[in-house]
């Protein structure tokens, strides 16, 4: 086995995202586009993440214009430095505030667990075995 590091992960991660693992409510809003892989991906990329490293999952609020435009997700990994692998989505004037910590939801997602099990597996094609979900 080759040993990770940040970067092999998230070119693992980046690699893997796609349209059917994007956010529906993201689709809707504004599709899902090569160019902007990282649209949509927040929440299981986050729990990838959080997967691999630990830490804290952090979520925040999107606004753009004076209206809020859904939440972000990302990282804070144990050693107290926050980790976005996919703040670049934003392009429009967008920004993340009300930034909190939150619990991982326990066993299935209660939404978007057949987005975060695919790019789970696309990840592990590339990666080997993955530690389970804390």
């Amino acid at each position: 086995m080759i040993p990770w590091n940040l970067l092999v992960v998230e070119e693992a991660l980046r690699a893997s995202w796609a349209a059917d693992t994007c956010s529906p409510d993201d689709l809707a809003r504004a599709g899902w586009q090569i160019g902007n892989p990282a649209w949509g991906h927040c929440d299981i990329t986050a729990l990838i993440v959080h997967d691999i490293f630990g830490g804290d999952l952090m979520v925040g609020e999107v606004h753009c214009g004076g209206e809020q435009h859904g939440f972000h997700w990302w990282n804070r990994l144990p050693s107290g430095v926050d980790l976005d692998l996919t703040r670049e989505q934003f392009r429009d004037g967008q920004t993340v505030t009300a930034a909190r910590v939150v619990k991982r939801p326990p066993g299935p997602l209660p939404r978007r667990w057949q987005e975060y099990l695919l790019l789970r597996e696309r990840v592990i094609e590339r990666l080997g075995h993955l530690p389970e979900p804390a």
